[in-house]
Formats: C-alpha cells, structure tokens, sequence
C-alpha cells in the first residue's frame, strides 16, 4: 500500500544484527590477519570449530555483561567504546584461560597481543560504524497514534523515552473534537477522515491505538482502522506496543479488570521449573555464603571504623503470599535511623555513613539475604521484598500491587537490574510495572538475562 515505505529494525532485530555482526567481523579480522600476517595463534580448519564457537560464546556472554547489547549504549559512541575495550579484555583472557577448547597458549607472546588487537580494532570499526550510520537513521520509525487528546503527550513520551528511535508524526483524536492544534513535539492533527491520506504520503510504518474508552472510536474511524489492516497497515494496540518496547507492564492504563489481560506465566505454577530454581537457589547461597566469608574480615574492619555499632540488621519484609519474615543485612545506615519513623532511602540520604555507602554500591550489604534464601523465604531471583508498612501504603494507590506477591520475593530481579533504587511512590510504579513483566514472562531464559545483567549492576558500581 505505501510504496514509500522505508525499512525499519524491530529492537529484537537490532540486537540480532548486532551479536551477528560483532561475531562476524571478529572472525573475519581474525583470518584476514592469519592471512596476510606472521599470525599463527588463531588459524581456520574444520577440526577446530569450537574454537570459534567458544569465542562467539564468550564475545556475547561478556557482551551482554558490559552492555554492547543494550541499544542506548550502543548508540553513544564514548559508552560504547568503554564497553567494547572490557569486553575485549575480559573474553581475551578468559579465552587464553580456557583448557582444551581454545588454542595452546604461544611462546611468542607477540601473538597475543596481536590477537587482542585485531578483536579490539575490529569491533570498535564496526560499532563506530554502526553509530554513525546505522543507529541514527535506518532504526527511525514514523508512526500515527489514535488516543484521547489530554492522553498525548504522556502516550507519546512514555513509547518515545523508551525508543528514540519511534516517531510519532500524527495524531487522530478519539473524544470527537477534530478543530484545535497540536502544540506537542510538531505532531500533526489528522482528521480520520484523511487518515488513509495521510498514511500514504509520510511513509508511516505502523498505527497506534491507545484509546481506553472503546466508545470515543466512532463508526467512521473505526472502518478506515478496518480497510487500512485489509491492505496490510500494522495496527498495534498500545499497552500490547508498550510492554514490547519497555518490558514492563503498564498497569496505570489498564482498568481494574487487570487479570483478563495478564496471563500469567506457567513457570510460576510448573514444578519442574520451581525444583529447577530451589537447587539454584541453595547452590548459589552456599556460593555467596562463602564469599561473604572471604569479604567478612573486611566488612568487620570498616563497620568497626566507619559504622562504629552493629553489623547485621534485621528487618520486617513481606514475601510470597503476604507472609511476613524477618530480612538479614548489613547494617548501612547510622544507628536509630528511623526514630522518626518509617521512610523511604533517598539518593544521597545523610542516614547512611560512608562505610555503608561502600556496601550498597558494591551490594555487599545484600549476602547476608543468602541465608534467607537458604531458609526459602526468598529466592535468588523475583521481585525485592518491601517493608509492611510501604506495601500498605503503596497498595492503597496501586490496586496491582500486592500482585508481586504471588511469587517468592528475590535478592536481584528485573526491577533491580533496570531501574535505579525508588524513593518515591512514582517509582514504585515503575518497579511494579517491571515486577509484574517478570511474573508474566518468568522463564528460564529471562533468570539468565536477569542474572547476566545483575553482574553489570554491580560491575558498573550501581547500588544505591
């Protein structure tokens, strides 16, 4: 129908495109040079694929920890380069670690840094590239969004914030009143009538539909949607569109009849996988429990010197079902913190001392949770477990709210790995809407994406 149409990428595609071609150029550079170079370290056979199978693993495991797949830093060229140069560092040396898949090491050790080079070189020629050219223009996607016009700039902003690259260029408005003028983001007002129009000529990729009052799309407005999906337009609905960009669940433009549009995950009911996650829950805890052994002599030094008091603390929290248990942490905060009674951490907030700062940000505070884990009051992954009081609070604006309880609470969880620490009831909103993505779509592939991102949050140095 739109024969101007213009190619677009789906974000699932860029970030296919990306690990593709990141792989791709690595293994390209890699024989070029073994070809026209004294590079002997990394050569090509048919009995050796798992060499490049290895690296191809590693490339995208560290990848996804240092953020090259995250498409906002993909697309700023001084973040990317940050990214690109530890993971090229980190799969270099856990490659020339490796036993028995990868090559023996070399005496000339000339040929490793010649490999770590052509790696290096190769992405940062290949992701500058796709800054420049790639990112900026051919992801662009033109769109027209049909919605009550006091809804616009709030719809707009929230697709928009969550891909730059999705344009809204048109509007329809669904309450009626067709003669008045957009003052929002140059968006052009288009009576339904000329929607068809329209769509021809500005080379649109898709249409919206995010009205909630099914009676403001009138008959007319409802046959041209109609003929425009006959000839091929995709029609998406908002919330659907929505949940696709941000991976959360956008409860606050859902009625209260919630659950007809919140199937919920069948991982949360299957045996299997809940046996599957206990074994992992308690293999990690004797994992992290041996860990915090390593780390205690440092913690019980500082605490001494920066927090002067107690090192544990024990706090009320709400875990699966509603029912309340005892949390343990690290004592972060100076003593008698809340003597004025229960509020939230704020960024910067004068209660906590500097030793304890230290513990959040590099989330030592949280080992101590192992042995909650251990006791099955929370799991290594789920939603983070509130205070009674705030849930309360919380749920008396929120009627989804308690929803995230119908799961074990978690030590990190999509949430976490996603938005920064909340402080308000706002961003508790949008921990809800990510809470509530994880209870829908919990699998087996989302816990690894959860806990590869986990590994960036503290690499990264963003605990709060």
């Amino acid at each position: 129908m739109n024969s101007n149409k213009k190619i677009h990428f789906e974000i699932s595609e860029r970030k296919i495109l990306l690990k593709l071609f990141d792989v791709l150029v690595v293994l390209f550079s890699l024989y070029f040079v073994g070809a026209f170079f004294d590079f002997k370290y990394f050569t090509f056979s048919s009995t050796n694929y798992y060499w490049f199978v290895l690296l191809a693993g590693y490339i995208y495991l560290f990848g996804s920890v240092f953020e090259m797949y995250n498409l906002q830093v993909a697309s700023h060229q001084f973040q990317i380069i940050k990214s690109i140069i530890l993971t090229t560092s980190t799969t270099v040396l856990v490659y020339l670690l490796t036993p028995i898949y990868t090559p023996e090491l070399p005496s000339n050790r000339l040929q490793i840094i010649i490999f770590y080079i052509t790696i290096l070189i190769s992405l940062l020629i290949w992701r500058i590239f796709y800054v420049k050219f790639l990112a900026s223009h051919r992801f662009v996607k033109m769109a027209i969004i049909v919605c009550d016009k006091e809804q616009l700039q709030e719809l707009v902003s929230g697709l928009e914030n969550a891909d730059p690259h999705y344009k809204f260029i048109g509007f329809v408005n669904s309450d009626g009143e067709q003669d008045f003028k957009v003052n929002y983001n140059s968006i052009k007002n288009i009576k339904p009538d000329d929607l068809e129009k329209f769509f021809k000529n500005n080379s649109i990729s898709e249409i919206v539909v995010a009205s909630q009052k099914t009676e403001g799309i009138t008959a007319n407005l409802y046959n041209q949607l109609i003929h425009l999906l006959e000839n091929g337009v995709i029609i998406k609905e908002y919330t659907q569109l929505y949940e696709a960009l941000t991976q959360r669940i956008p409860v606050q433009y859902v009625s209260r009849d919630f659950y007809r549009y919140f199937p919920f995950s069948r991982n949360n009911q299957n045996q299997l996988y809940l046996l599957v996650t206990r074994l992992i829950d308690i293999l990690f805890s004797i994992v992290g429990l041996s860990f915090g052994l390593i780390f205690l002599p440092i913690i019980l030094i500082g605490n001494f010197i920066g927090n002067r008091g107690k090192i544990f603390y024990t706090q009320e929290r709400i875990g699966k079902n509603g029912k309340v248990f005892k949390i343990y942490k690290y004592r972060t905060m100076v003593k008698n913190a809340e003597a004025n009674g229960a509020v939230f951490t704020t960024v910067n907030d004068s209660r906590i001392t500097p030793f304890g700062k230290f513990l959040r940000k590099t989330r030592l505070d949280e080992f101590p949770q192992f042995i909650n884990i251990l006791k099955g009051d929370m799991s290594i992954i789920g939603p983070r477990p509130e205070r009674p009081v705030f849930v309360n609070e919380i749920a008396e604006v929120m009627p989804f709210y308690e929803t995230r309880h119908i799961i074990k609470p978690g030590l990190t969880g999509w949430a976490q790995v996603n938005y920064s620490y909340g402080d308000s009831i706002a961003d508790s909103l949008v921990k809800l809407q990510y809470d509530l993505y994880y209870i829908k779509h919990r699998s087996i592939f989302l816990d690894i994406n959860i806990f590869v991102k986990t590994f960036s949050t503290v690499l990264f140095y963003r605990g709060q």
